[in-house]
């Protein structure tokens, strides 16, 4: 909406005054078959990234072009990603590839690449002229390492900004904060649900994002959580500070009214419009016995898991119920698959998998009291190799966010193809 880009470019240029400088803003992000439209688009000359590179068909191939158009200009001052795991997967692309992008920047040439089509490769190479120095200080800082890599590419980096930075893709925002990103603030202007705009973030320097819901963007209702047995809708200025609702929305007059399947909660208000913070997705829940164990507290046990595995840095994961595989699961009871990709640590003993099961015993005592009874088996724990979750994501072939609980067998058993131990 044009109201939601106008009050993102302001907040964004009251906080970061030179973010809104021409071409000093680079995109990365997959919108396969249709130009960009990105959160400044009623600015165009912000971005000095074309248009079509973003709608190449293959999701690799089109971050791995937009990066190399965001290592042309060192002068950057907003990094935007649409998704935070599209910046993540483009700086892995770096990691792997820096001297062949150094040497595309130092001839002036693009590659050919799976998924770029010839005549559009000779529109973007028109784009490209060379450039030795740029070329040589890409490879003098990827030799130094990684740690901090964004901004020593791009000095004069004020801020990234991504599309989403809640649910599944908070475990990228804090893994780039940690590492490639160090430094640097993120901002997440906007909240989205079933392709409706409903709230804007009017603080970019704030590092947990609120939303202000907007009245006029979408008609929200809202339920009570926990669900009451005969639950009546709540309308804007009905709702509690400090209390959690189920969001219902009809997106635009004429449309249908629907659960989003997101729970918010209230953070305050703003000029009498709540504020919120988005909890979690009812739709991605662990579920065998009835013991609904959510994404966002799954992850927050394998977190503490983690914190007892010496030297590991989650890198990411996934989680689903033995049932999608079948017999292959073999004969216990049903239990949950867990696939995680770590840094810094190449196997785990069974007793250091264990923790992660233990864990969730003290978490969440029903699913202590399914395990105690026997009708839940141990969870199984499998470590994949580098770049599982990049091929995931691939396959997935859409620019949402992943989800964490995989529901098809198809994407399970190509995860389980990377499987190391």
């Amino acid at each position: 909406a044009p109201q939601g880009s106008l009050l993102y470019l302001n907040a964004l240029g009251a906080a970061f005054p030179r973010a809104l400088a021409p071409h000093s803003t680079a995109l990365l992000h997959w919108s396969p078959g249709c130009p960009r439209a990105p959160v400044g688009w009623l600015l165009p000359t912000l971005y000095c990234t074309p248009a079509p590179a973003g709608a190449l068909p293959l999701r690799a191939t089109a971050l791995r072009v937009q990066l190399l158009f965001a290592l042309r200009q060192r002068a950057l001052h907003v990094l935007e990603a649409g998704l935070a795991s599209e910046l993540h997967d483009a700086l892995a692309a770096l990691r792997t590839e820096w001297p062949q992008l150094a040497q595309e920047l130092a001839l002036g040439r693009l590659s050919p690449q799976p998924g770029l089509p010839e005549g559009l490769r000779g529109q973007l190479q028109a784009l490209l002229t060379p450039d030795a120095a740029r070329a040589s200080e890409l490879r003098a800082e990827c030799a130094r390492g990684f740690e901090g890599i964004v901004r020593r590419l791009w000095p004069q980096l004020d801020v990234v900004v991504v599309g989403s930075a809640h649910g599944t893709e908070r475990i990228y925002c804090d893994a780039l904060r940690q590492a490639d990103c160090q430094g640097l603030p993120f901002y997440c202007p906007f909240y989205q649900v079933a392709g409706a705009l409903l709230g804007v973030n009017l603080w970019p320097e704030e590092p947990v994002p609120q939303f202000l819901l907007c009245p006029d963007w979408a008609f929200c209702e809202f339920l009570p959580c926990p669900t009451e047995e005969e639950p009546q809708t709540l309308l804007l200025d009905e709702l509690w500070e400090g209390r959690e609702y189920g969001l219902v929305v009809t997106a635009q007059p004429g449309e249908y009214r629907c659960c989003a399947g997101e729970v918010l909660k209230v953070t305050g208000f703003y000029k009498q419009c709540p504020l919120v913070e988005p909890v979690c997705r009812e739709s991605q829940t662990l579920n065998v016995r009835g013991e609904s164990i959510s994404e966002e507290r799954f992850c927050q046990s394998l977190c503490r898991a983690l914190g007892m595995w010496p030297g590991a840095r989650l890198i990411d994961y996934v989680c689903a119920e033995s049932s999608l595989l079948g017999d292959s699961s073999g004969p216990c009871a049903p239990h949950y698959e867990v696939f995680v990709e770590l840094q810094g640590l190449r196997d785990l003993s069974e007793g250091q998998r264990y923790k992660l099961d233990h864990c969730l015993q003290e978490d969440f005592p029903v699913y202590k009291s399914f395990r105690f009874k026997g009708s839940i088996g141990p969870l199984r724990l499998h470590l994949v190799g580098a770049g599982a979750f990049i091929r995931l994501r691939e396959a997935l072939g859409s620019p949402v966010p992943m989800p964490r609980v995989l529901r098809e067998e198809q994407l399970l058993r190509l995860i389980q193809s990377s499987v190391i131990s």
